[in-house]
């Protein structure tokens, strides 16, 4: 006897089977796990577009409650500048 018993011819076989079959899982397994990282990255980039758009957005807005004070502030000139404007004498 040459280091201990010896599986039968159809023992091994099963063996070998089920290495190749545990292989395919782990591939798979592996393949599903990139696909899924890739998507995660991609998520990421699209979340950090839109977080970046949103912020200028926000600078680009920011004053724009302003907007309704410097309206009124034009009108209020416009007819300060009227009074002040010569009025022509009409004959």
């Amino acid at each position: 006897m040459s280091g201990g018993p010896r599986l039968a011819a159809r023992d091994e076989r099963a063996w070998w089977i089920s290495l190749g079959a545990g292989l395919v899982v782990a591939l798979v397994v592996w393949g599903l796990l990139e696909r899924l990282r890739r998507a995660v990255l991609g998520v990421d980039r699209d979340v950090e577009d839109l977080w970046t758009a949103g912020k200028q957005v926000a600078q680009q807005t920011q004053a724009a409650h302003q907007l309704s004070i410097v309206r009124a502030r034009g009108v209020e000139l416009a007819a300060e500048a009227a009074r002040h404007e010569p009025r022509s004498e009409e004959a």
